[in-house]
């Protein structure tokens, strides 16, 4: 495979990457929660959900970046609306705020929990802060706000909301270096189940599955797996990331958005505990 077949500059996405689809609850009276909005899928994500006539509730710790994604919602002439309401996930308060705020909006109905983080380390040396951070953003985050929003979700959306959470093929196997990560995916697996299990046929709750996404985050694990490994940053991604895949390229940040999309809409109704697992055959295949 030839060292120039990848370009590790994550792509500017056009109106035509993103689903658009036809659904009565896709209007700006339902609200949309976005965890991880500053950047990557999230961003994409509000931007989707947008383009679909929501009201999109984008959260994150960088403001900044949500000041990014505002300015990336306005660019595209899209039916919904996007407001930033600035949370640091570790904070419980914060993330009550954030909640509250969305179900001011209009009918809270739908909230994805997107935002990540990640530390690669073997497990015997692996910082414990890193590790107590990835479970308060990744796990502790997502069941505070389904706490907080699934009785909203109950009043507001007429047995159509969903609670969505962002999972990865380290959510199905394992590899090494990233005991933290791996954890906090498959337990993000069980809260999925566990909201489903609770929400009664009145909120759905599904997560998505993917291989490596081609965003600012990949880019710098890549650099920094290619300096850990002493290899280069393309023999990363092509021996390390995509080898055990079929499909060899990385998923678009719209790619990813698109499936959220689609488990919102009324074409996913019977999508309730299960897993949307787009992984180019990562976890199904092997040679």
């Amino acid at each position: 495979m030839s060292s120039s077949t990848h370009d590790l500059e994550p792509p500017e996405a056009t109106v035509d990457d993103f689903f658009v689809l036809d659904d009565p609850n896709f209007h700006p009276e339902t609200v949309a929660v976005v965890t991880g909005a500053a950047s990557g899928i999230g961003q994409s994500l509000s931007t989707a959900l947008a383009l679909n006539g929501l009201t999109v509730v984008g959260a994150d710790v960088d403001e900044e970046g949500l000041e990014e994604t505002a300015a990336i919602v306005d660019s595209f002439d899209r039916d919904g609306q996007y407001r930033s309401v600035p949370t640091d996930l570790t904070d419980g308060d914060d993330v009550a705020t954030l909640v509250t705020a969305a179900a001011e909006e209009g009918d809270l109905s739908f909230v994805a929990n997107v935002a990540g983080i990640q530390h690669i380390d073997p497990l015997e040396s692996y910082p414990i802060e890193q590790y107590d951070l990835l479970q308060s953003v990744m796990v502790r985050a997502p069941f505070l706000l389904a706490k907080h929003a699934i009785s909203h979700i109950r009043e507001c959306g007429d047995g159509t909301g969903a609670i969505a959470n962002m999972s990865s093929v380290h959510g199905h196997d394992a590899t090494t270096d990233k005991a933290a990560y791996i954890t906090a995916k498959h337990a993000i697996n069980g809260l999925t189940k566990s909201i489903a299990a609770e929400g009664n046929g009145d909120v759905r709750s599904f997560s998505v599955s993917v291989g490596y996404v081609l965003t600012s985050l990949m880019a710098d694990q890549i650099a920094d797996t290619a300096e850990k490994r002493g290899i280069s940053e393309q023999a990363v991604l092509e021996d390390v990331m995509l080898g055990p895949a079929q499909t060899k390229e990385m998923m678009t940040p719209a790619e990813v958005a698109n499936l959220f999309v689609f488990g919102f809409s009324r074409h996913a109704n019977h999508l309730n505990g299960g897993d949307l697992l787009f992984d180019g055959g990562y976890t199904t295949t092997y040679e």
